[in-house]
Parts: C-alpha cells; sequence; structure tokens
C-alpha cells in the first residue's frame, strides 16, 4: 500500500461521537461528511480519531469489546432513514436498540437483492471475528451484561455442545449483531471514499492491549496470561515514573508473545487487516510494549512489583511489513523512551510523536521543543488526554509562559494560535490540531483526563461554533507552512 506519511501534510483530531448531532454523541452521516468538507475547504487532508470499538459503559474507546468491531452507537439513523429501512419518525424517538432492531426488519421486507447479498458476502469475509464477536455479544445480553470470566462455565471456556445449543437460542439476536456491523462498515466504506474524493486520509488508532472483558480474549484465551478460570495471572501497566509514585496499572492481560509467533503473528496480521481497511494510517498506542513491555503481578494493587520482558521486537513488524508491504504506522513514543525502543521505531520509519505542550519543561535538549523535531514524527499542540492548548497555557505561571514565547515566532498570535502556528511550520511531516484548539476553547472542552473514570469522552462541538471565516484562515496558515498535498 502507498504511504501516505511522505508528503508534507496537516490535520485535525476529532473522534466522531464529537460531532454535532440529533443525539447523544456524533455518528458516521451527515456531519461526518460536512466535517470532511470544512476540512477540505481549509487545506487539511488529515482526520485523525480515536479507536472506533464497541466500549464498555465508560465508553473509553482503549477498552473496547472488540479490536475488530465498529461501534454501533456511530451508526447514522438518518443514513438508514434514507435508505428505506426505518422510518423517519421511529428514528427521532426510539432508543438506538431499537431503531436498530426496526432497521433489520425494514432491510429484510425491503432491501434490494444486490443489498442483500452484499450483507451476506460480508458476513463471510468477516466471519474469522465476527461470529465469535456476535456470538460473544449475545450471551453477554443474555447474562445481563456480565463479563465473559463470570458466565456460567461451559460458556465461558467454550464447551462446544454449549455454544451450539446458545447458538440456536440467540440466533436471533446474533444476527442483529451481524446486520449492525453490516451498518457499521457499510457506512463507514462511503465515508472513506467521501473523504478521499476530497482529498482526505482517515488516521486510525490501535490500542497495544485489549480489554480483559472483550470477545477477543474469550475466543483465544491461549493467545493472554490468563489462567484457567479466565482471571489474569500478570497484567500491563508502566512502572514508576516522574508523573506516579506507584507507575500505573492498567489491569489488562498481557500477551503469551512465544505463541503468537508461532501462529507466524496471525492474530496480529487480522488486527492490522481490520485497521488498514477502515483507515489510510494508524497510530500504535504504547509502542515501547512492543521491545520491552512492564508485567505486574494480578494480585499486585500498584505497579511498583511489575518487572520488564522482552517484546516481540522486530520479528512482528518484519511480520506485518512481508504482508502489507509499506506500513502507514505512527508509534505513540512518549514517556521514557530507550535508545532499544527507537532503533526499533526507526528500523522501519515509523514518525514518532511530539507533543508541544510538553515542550517547554527541562532545558535545550528537550525532544519536543519545535527546533529539535525532525521530519520523521507527528506534531501535535496536543493529544485526547491533554487539556487543551488555552486550558494549558491559562494554567501556567508568568515564568513558564515566557518561556513559551521565547520559543515561538515573533510576530505570534495570542494562543491557541500561536502554538498551532508553530506546530504548522514544524519540521515533522504530518501536524495534528485538535478541533478544540481549532475552536480556541478552554478546559471544560477536554476529552480525558487520564486517571480519572468519570466525565471523560463526551465533549461536542456544534456547528455555530465554527466561524464563517475559521477554514479560511486554516488554509492560509497552511499554504505559508507548505501543508497544501499537491500545491
Amino acid at each position: 500500500m502507498q504511504n501516505p506519511l511522505t508528503q508534507r501534510r496537516a490535520g485535525v483530531l476529532l473522534h466522531p461521537t464529537s460531532l454535532p448531532g440529533d443525539r447523544e454523541h456524533g455518528d458516521l452521516g451527515r456531519n461526518s461528511r460536512r466535517f470532511i468538507d470544512f476540512l477540505q475547504s481549509a487545506g487539511l487532508s488529515v482526520w485523525q480519531m480515536l479507536p472506533l470499538g464497541p466500549t464498555h459503559t465508560d465508553g473509553s474507546p482503549y477498552q473496547c469489546l472488540s479490536v475488530h468491531a465498529g461501534n454501533p452507537a456511530l451508526i447514522s439513523l438518518h443514513d438508514l432513514s434514507d435508505a428505506g429501512w426505518l422510518p423517519a419518525k421511529i428514528a427521532s424517538h426510539l432508543p438506538l436498540h431499537a431503531c436498530l432492531q426496526q432497521a433489520r426488519s425494514g432491510f429484510e421486507k425491503t432491501a434490494s437483492p444486490a443489498d442483500k447479498k452484499a450483507y451476506a458476502v460480508f458476513k463471510t469475509a468477516q466471519a474469522v471475528w465476527l461470529d465469535d464477536y456476535a456470538l460473544y455479544q449475545a450471551i453477554r445480553a443474555a447474562q445481563d451484561g456480565q463479563a465473559w470470566f463470570h458466565w456460567p462455565v461451559a460458556l465461558r471456556d467454550r464447551d462446544p455442545a454449549a455454544l451450539v445449543d446458545v447458538a440456536k437460542v440467540q440466533a436471533q439476536a446474533i444476527d442483529q449483531v451481524c446486520f449492525e456491523q453490516y451498518l457499521f462498515f457499510s457506512q463507514w466504506s462511503m465515508l472513506r471514499d467521501y473523504a478521499h474524493q476530497r482529498g482526505v486520509m482517515l488516521f486510525g488508532d490501535i490500542p497495544i492491549y485489549v480489554a480483559h472483558d472483550s470477545a477477543d480474549v474469550w475466543a483465544h484465551p491461549e493467545l493472554f496470561t490468563i489462567d484457567s478460570a479466565g482471571e489474569p495471572e500478570v497484567v500491563a501497566g508502566v512502572p514508576p515514573d516522574y508523573f506516579s509514585a506507584t507507575g500505573q496499572r492498567w489491569g489488562n492481560p498481557l500477551y503469551h508473545w512465544n505463541r503468537m509467533a508461532e501462529q507466524d503473528y496471525s492474530w496480529w496480521l487480522e488486527r492490522f487487516t481490520t485497521q488498514f481497511a477502515l483507515f489510510d494510517i494508524v497510530r500504535i498506542d504504547h509502542f515501547r510494549g512492543f521491545e520491552k513491555f512492564w508485567e505486574i503481578p494480578a494480585q499486585a494493587e500498584t505497579a511498583v512489583d511489575g518487572r520488564w520482558v522482552e517484546g516481540p521486537g522486530a520479528a512482528l513488524f518484519e511480520c506485518l511489513q512481508q504482508h502489507f508491504g509499506s506500513l502507514p504506522v505512527v508509534a505513540e513514543d512518549l514517556g521514557i523512551i530507550t535508545p532499544e525502543v527507537d532503533a526499533l521505531r526507526l528500523q522501519f520509519d515509523f514518525p514518532g510523536m511530539k507533543i508541544l505542550q510538553f515542550a517547554f519543561d527541562g532545558g535545550d535538549d528537550n525532544p519536543y521543543l519545535p527546533e529539535n523535531h525532525e521530519a520523521l514524527s507527528v506534531v501535535y499542540t496536543g493529544t485526547h488526554d491533554n487539556d487543551t492548548t488555552l486550558g494549558w497555557y491559562s494554567s501556567l505561571d508568568d515564568a513558564a509562559r515566557e518561556k513559551v514565547k521565547a520559543h515561538m515566532p515573533e510576530d505570534s498570535s495570542e494562543m491557541p494560535w500561536a502554538l498551532i502556528r508553530t506546530a504548522l511550520e514544524s519540521t515533522s511531516v504530518l501536524a495534528i490540531i485538535p478541533m478544540q484548539d481549532l475552536l480556541g476553547l478552554g478546559n471544560d472542552a477536554r476529552m480525558n483526563m487520564p486517571g480519572t473514570a468519570e466525565g471523560n469522552w463526551s465533549w461536542r462541538f456544534s456547528w455555530d461554533m465554527v466561524s464563517a471565516g475559521l477554514a479560511r484562515s486554516i488554509l492560509t496558515q497552511n499554504q505559508r507552512a507548505a501543508r497544501i498535498v499537491g500545491s
């Protein structure tokens, strides 16, 4: 595949849930298309977003129920009405799950033979993950949403006879799950085509680990560090550092990398196949875990008692490269990174990340300072885990603000545009600006506060926040920074 990370570009970080819309969050329909039109008019050729999988009740896209499935909550009901499968009056007032059930009924009654054939082809093509995921979701619903490791033993341990029996009983629920995935991927395919026609690339995100309660761990327990009862033996996290005296205990099961290697990393090949079908570029979260990862005993309450363990290193990426060719991958290499991690990233020409909000602590050797950037990197004003630029800058004392100003262009405007311009003028091949910064919003527009469980992932913008001249202003900045592709 052609690597879009070879041309100088600029883009925006915005999760689809943050789009405007009639329901509690955005979707893949008309407002997504309108956002792509906005990007095109502003000379922005990349739309970066967070993982798209179905979430647990906390809404975190980094702890999904599947590494393959799309979140049904992103399905556009308006587009289903346009297709003739869902009456508009129903779409406007029924809960989402009821609307999607009605859409399935409408599809079965009115869909064209071509659409019905496309659905059958989809189920066959995606069976490698869809069969397990649909069964997992149907059982989970029948078990009142309990995690799979709390199910009756025969279902927890995937007893073949028990699975055949439950599949018969839950046949309608299973087909509903499959149908919703067909809707998601169909709408996504149309959205991706719409973006490509307007010169916009889609940029996704792969968390290195998967949620303990997920279809993936239930379907492939042999690939994860869990015991015979499905409970973790060791879990993921990071060691104590400057920011936390006890480190971070994430709690995800770790991988049995030797078993994955014995299977020629087929699980990872399937995972990347799905992601490259969705996205033109993918970011790998916690890239350093492929070189060495922090292994924490499951019974430990903090990350203090963990140890470093060798990861798969180059072997995994050589396998991926052999299968896919060029890998349009960005490595999340934030935090304390060793020379070995840098060497692994550079071996495959993966750009790292430069966060400008991190640039102004420490000395002149700070790698995030604009003058220390290299072309093989992606520069951000901030990420989904940071405060907005305006919120961050407002929290600095006078001395810290002066230090920031010393690294800004002499004719810079006020924040956040001074930092936005610095990002665009960076030598980094790709510059990504969170939508909150383009809108000049404060810390009440923050997407996520790491280490907290409440109040995250819910920020949205509205079109009345987008001034008439915003796209034109961004376009001018992109032209000055030579980030217009094809110009």
